[in-house]
């Protein structure tokens, strides 16, 4: 009896070894950032490529941040000194990140391209809000690509905005998200 609980232990250690378990974890491994402020006076399109973040996809469940002072890009020196100092306090508030859940059910083991809604909160300028973000997903052999547009208001991440340059500066702010993301 004890020699067949041996056997049979043996057997179930040896067969689920054999098995493994579905890579659940994908990290970013490049990834870009950029926003528009589209003013009355002035354009401004700064971009990074510093997007981090990683997705588990058995729970859904999603961290990305961004380093607020890697954006270039701007117009000037001056400007982006204003951008990090005035505006985000970027040394204060050195990162904004969405952490939350993807709404919809996917097959990450699929070729696939998917609307989702991701829920969460988006820290920026360390003001939490909660929000649902659209966005697209492409699976590619394993591969996932993410891409999403929507907006943030100045105001809801209490970015003031000086009467001095309100017609440089736009209160509502264009962000466009890619990122391409494989298994840890």
């Amino acid at each position: 009896m004890y020699k067949r609980i041996l056997i049979t232990l043996n057997l179930i250690i040896l067969l689920g070894s054999s098995f493994k378990e579905p890579l659940t974890i994908y990290n970013v491994q490049k990834g870009l950032v950029s926003f528009r402020s589209d003013a009355p006076l002035e354009l401004i399109n700064p971009i990074s490529n510093e997007l981090r973040g990683i997705v588990e996809t058995q729970k859904k469940e999603f961290a990305f941040s961004i380093n607020i002072k890697s954006f270039s890009g701007f117009n000037s020196a001056i400007q982006k000194e204003h951008f990090n100092e005035n505006y985000l306090e970027s040394n204060k508030y050195p990162t904004a990140t969405f952490i939350g859940k993807i709404i919809e059910d996917i097959d990450f083991t699929k070729n696939t391209i998917v609307s989702v809604r991701a829920k969460g909160i988006l820290t920026i300028h360390g003001v939490p809000q909660e929000r649902i973000i659209k966005s697209e997903l492409t699976i590619r052999n394993g591969v996932i690509s993410i891409r999403s547009n929507f907006t943030v208001l100045l105001e809801d991440h209490n970015i003031p905005i000086p009467k001095v340059v309100h017609e440089k500066l736009a209160s509502e702010i264009k962000v466009e998200v890619n990122g391409e993301l494989k298994p840890k």
